[in-house]
């Protein structure tokens, strides 16, 4: 009589295992198995992180294993059990692998297709379409899209992290609890004491030491150093947490009425400055989106302001950026002076402050959550409900969707929700940040998440005019290992463009994106289909960059950027000043943040600044979704380019005071989790 060595792994997380009557049936080409007991109440097998194996013998050859099929009886409460694969050793010694990487929950059961990945058009027997085709229409019953404010992208429908499915919920709820670990960050930082000291300012900038925590040679230090001078608020511009608005300026905008006797004193070149323009030294960055939002009125004891700034910048001899002018507002006049490095100490200081705080406003809103949170749970959504766990870009991009929609409903659950925390200390709190990310949707494009495209149009691209653009050289490098890893992946299982075109679950997927995440806008210039191999490249490549490297780069620096209060404040308290020369220390203090607001946004640029428990970094993937040899061999190059990449950052920071590594791929988590 035949037999079967069936091999059962069980995960390693806290509660993985189960002590429930667990059932298994083999489905072969030649016929089906009966239905096996491999674990009931104490027999002690399927214990957290267990490898378990059991002899299944039947009266007849089954043929090719093609599927197997995984019951869970319940034996007094409900008891999860997290599967991570199941291997099969046929009786002529081979063997085939089964992943699943899934929570078995209550009493359900769950049918397992073996690791070799399969387009439709693999599928050649009806008992494989028809797996296929449940196994979507089951999660796109799971896998709701729902409207969260109008204008947004469509996230999951799930009110709270319990509703979601069990298979993307946070392994600790506890883990991702905004309001425990901003509670706990500033106890951490020894600032829990000025929490609830709303209304109270602090008495000059030094008091602001009071809850900044020294880290010998941290970069937060060295802001607190110079965050004055303006070659430290240039360089953020390039290297900072918000790197993505500066770009070339081609010509003067006639709402930023500059003059050659204003920054004559400024530019170096004994040039006009129409000539420093032509010759690419001016560079500008617009906060044109903060015109017209509302600033947070939730607290009816404290006023709070937003400006909308334009900020001119020039490059000078030493390759610095710099600023040379800053209007706090979009309309010139007598009432909208044009700051200048020439002014009065106070007043060009406080100019600045008011740009860097607009810079937080964007960042947090645009740069961040709606280009990074929200455009990674479109993806995330779309690919639950259109490709199936045997196709081989649900395996690819599965491992950058981890956490990422939970995270996402517990923060509109709790952060960015009415109420929340970030109405606590954040000016654009109480429907600003709506108001932001419903004006900054006609920005978001296809081209603009291609981070090479976006580099170039911006005027960011040449490296011998700019050469310390740390975030550009890195960036382009981490793109393009992930797009050959994503062309290896491609060229194994599309053999021709034809292939791509055929393939109906790929263009679901796209056309899901299209519909649902950008809202079937024509001019975000999302594709509607992929037509050719180079072009699924890309796309793919803009998924895995987006849900990786770009969270990376825009997330993991802010208690460096944003933690020296006067540097990046998330409120100011007074209107932005009209006019010159009135300025004073006192002036500017009251205008920051008070003792409680400075405390919340500590705590909470601390915690989004944090990698997760057992974070999984760019090329690192534990679970075996693929079991093909090709597909490991790719991998590994992956990981050598990444390696590669790693190593020559690492040796150009160590003679840097200000290193950048928010894009070295050994500091890039896979998907969008914190």
């Amino acid at each position: 009589m035949p037999s079967y060595t069936v091999t059962v792994a069980t995960g390693s997380q806290w509660f993985a295992g189960t002590d429930d009557y667990v059932y298994l049936s083999l489905e072969g080409t030649e016929g089906c198995s009966e239905r096996h007991l491999l674990d009931k109440p104490f027999y002690n097998d399927f214990e957290r992180g267990a490898v378990d194996s059991y002899d299944v013998t039947v009266e007849e050859d089954l043929g090719e294993i093609q599927l197997i099929k995984i019951e869970k009886r319940k034996y007094w409460y409900q008891d999860d059990w997290y599967l991570r694969y199941i291997t099969v050793k046929m009786p002529m010694g081979d063997y085939l692998e089964f992943p699943c990487y899934r929570w078995i929950t209550d009493e359900k059961e769950v049918v397992l297709r073996d690791g070799r990945a399969k387009l439709p058009r693999d599928d050649k027997t009806q008992i494989l379409k028809q797996h296929r085709r449940k196994e979507l229409e089951t999660r796109q019953k799971m896998y709701r899209w729902k409207e969260w404010h109008p204008g947004f992208p469509l996230s999951i429908d799930a009110t709270s992290h319990s509703d979601l499915p069990r298979d993307i919920q946070f392994d600790n709820e506890k883990g991702i609890d905004f309001i425990l670990n901003y509670s706990k960050a500033m106890e951490n930082l020894y600032i829990n004491r000025f929490m609830h000291m709303f209304q109270s300012s602090w008495s000059d900038f030094a008091d602001f030491e009071k809850i900044f925590v020294r880290i010998s040679n941290t970069i937060s230090e060295y802001v607190m150093q110079h965050w004055k001078e303006d070659f430290m608020f240039g360089y953020q511009f390039l290297n900072g947490c918000n790197p993505v608005l500066i770009r070339r300026c081609t010509e003067i905008p006639k709402k930023l009425p500059v003059t050659m006797d204003m920054v004559e004193c400024s530019l170096e070149r004994n040039l006009t400055l129409e000539e420093e323009v032509k010759q690419g030294n001016i560079f500008i960055v617009d906060y044109e989106l903060l015109d017209g939002v509302d600033a947070n009125k939730t607290d009816p004891c404290t006023m709070q302001y937003l400006a909308a700034p334009i900020c001119l910048l020039y490059k000078n001899l030493e390759n610095k950026i710099v600023p040379v002018a800053i209007q706090l507002g979009q309309n010139p006049g007598p009432n909208n002076p044009i700051f200048l490095p020439s002014d009065a100490t106070y007043d060009w200081l406080l100019a600045k402050i008011w740009v860097r705080s607009s810079d937080f406003h964007i960042h947090q809103t645009v740069t961040h959550l709606l280009r990074t949170h929200l455009v990674s749970e479109v993806f995330s959504i779309a690919m639950f409900r259109q490709l199936p766990a045997v196709h081989p870009l649900f395996k690819l991009l599965v491992p950058h969707m981890r956490f990422t929609i939970a995270i996402n409903t517990k923060a509109r659950e709790q952060l960015i929700c009415e109420c929340g925390l970030f109405d606590k200390a954040n000016a654009t709190g109480g429907g600003g940040h709506v108001q932001m990310v419903q004006k900054a949707m006609k920005d978001l494009t296809y081209s603009s998440l291609c981070f090479p495209e976006e580099i170039k149009a911006k005027g960011m691209d040449s490296k011998e005019d700019i050469p310390y653009y740390y975030y550009r050289d890195d960036g382009i490098k981490v793109w393009e290992a992930v797009k050959s890893f994503v062309e290896d992946v491609i060229h194994i299982y599309y053999e021709s463009d034809e292939v791509v075109c055929e393939d109906v679950e790929l263009q679901a997927f796209v056309k899901d994106i299209y519909v649902y995440g950008m809202r079937g806008v024509k001019s975000s210039g999302f594709p509607k289909m992929i037509r050719t191999r180079e072009k699924l490249a890309e796309y793919l490549t803009v998924i895995i960059f987006t849900t990786s490297a770009q969270h990376a780069a825009v997330n993991f620096g802010q208690y460096d950027w944003c933690s020296w209060i006067p540097n990046a404040p998330p409120t100011m308290r007074c209107p932005p000043p009209t006019e010159k020369g009135t300025v004073t220390i006192e002036q500017i203090v009251e205008s920051l943040p008070d003792r409680g607001r400075s405390c919340w946004h500590l705590g909470a640029v601390w915690a989004l600044s944090q990698f997760q428990d057992s974070e999984l970094f760019l090329g690192m993937y534990p679970d075996e979704h693929f079991v093909e040899k090709p597909v490991k061999e790719a991998m590994a190059k992956f990981r050598k380019n990444l390696d590669e990449i790693v190593n020559a950052i690492a040796e150009r920071n160590k003679k840097k005071k200000l290193p950048y590594y928010y894009l070295s791929p050994d500091r890039i988590p896979n998907s969008v989790a914190v």
